[in-house]
């Protein structure tokens, strides 16, 4: 496999400030955030390159409730980032998923990223919880519900979300969801769920070719699908970790970028031509029309921002007030 050319997303005139690409990464809650300075130097060197969000993963039925709540806490007292908060509803009852996104909204998150959640591993013996909620979509309708009946008992609370509107994203799969079992086709009809109950954009499973990304938005464009679509990558750099990942979402790895990373003399070699082939992706999810990109950083900083240098994505103008 011949290597990709890196620099196509820089080709032409710079973007003007507003139509830059959005930036955002993922981040997972350590087992002791307060134990835990290699996440935090992570946090601070993300910070640095002032992306439009951050993510921070919740587990299926809520598992690490605790330590998510506490690193998106600690994120919004401590830094200028603007955390989004994954919300699973998988083997929760309703009245539980209320009071947990009730917890979020009084630490003052305003954005949440609304997804049904995977069943634990012994699905075998496990049933969806008889008062939940079911689906991905009825998770964004609960969360404008509870909203709506907070601005309405309270008049100051009505005033915030008036001045901070509360945001709400959703998943998009671009080959389907192979956990689930899902084709292309049903998850397109999920988002399209998703945007009626009030979705405001979406973020994608990752993939390895840009064919997935623009392929699923143009069919979810032409089944009337309207809100932004966010390409979810990958620095892909490291075998082990991108074997992981096939494990986690069912993706497969392109049998070439792993014989491209195995062929590598060293591991710098092997990184440069990771961040060669990740930086392509991004050039051509971009030129095909993404409104930007959103990192999965394991909560490893050092090759998402390498991919970022190589993109040419990190010229970020300084925040007014950080």
């Amino acid at each position: 496999m011949n290597e990709p050319a890196v620099g196509t997303a820089t080709a032409g005139p710079p973007r003007a400030a507003a139509d830059r690409p959005t930036l955002s990464f993922e981040l997972f809650p350590p087992r002791d955030i307060d134990n835990a300075p290699r996440t935090w130097e992570t946090v601070r060197a993300l910070e640095a390159v002032h992306p439009d969000f951050v993510s921070v993963t919740y587990g299926a039925s809520g598992r690490t409730r605790t330590t998510s709540r506490a690193l998106v806490s600690r994120i919004l007292r401590e830094t200028t980032l603007t955390p989004i908060a994954h919300l699973t509803c998988v083997g929760t009852s309703r009245e539980e998923v209320t009071t947990i996104v009730g917890e979020f909204l009084d630490e003052g998150v305003r954005s949440f990223l609304a997804l049904r959640g995977d069943p634990p591993s012994d699905a075998d013996s496990w049933h969806p919880h008889p008062q939940g909620v079911p689906t991905a979509a009825g998770l964004v309708a609960l969360l404008r519900e509870i909203e709506a009946n907070r601005c309405a008992t309270s008049s100051a609370q009505a005033v915030r979300a008036r001045v901070k509107p509360l945001s709400v994203a959703v998943a998009a799969f671009p080959r389907g969801n192979a956990v689930t079992g899902s084709t292309r086709a049903q998850d397109i009809q999920a988002l399209l769920d998703k945007q009626r109950a009030g979705a405001d954009f979406a973020i994608t499973q990752v993939f390895y070719d840009a064919a997935a990304y623009l392929e699923l938005v143009a069919e979810a464009r032409d089944k009337g699908v309207t809100i932004p679509i966010i390409p979810g990558l990958l620095a892909t750099t490291d075998p082990a970790r991108l074997l992981r990942t096939q494990e986690l979402t069912g993706v497969p790895v392109p049998r070439e970028l792993l014989e491209l990373l195995g062929s590598a003399d060293d591991e710098a070699e092997r990184h440069r031509r990771g961040i060669r082939f990740a930086a392509d992706l991004v050039a051509g999810v971009l030129d095909g029309g993404a409104p930007g990109i959103h990192l999965y950083t394991f909560n490893r900083h050092e090759a998402a921002l390498d991919l970022l240098d190589a993109a040419d994505l990190t010229a970020r103008p300084t925040p007014r007030n950080p």
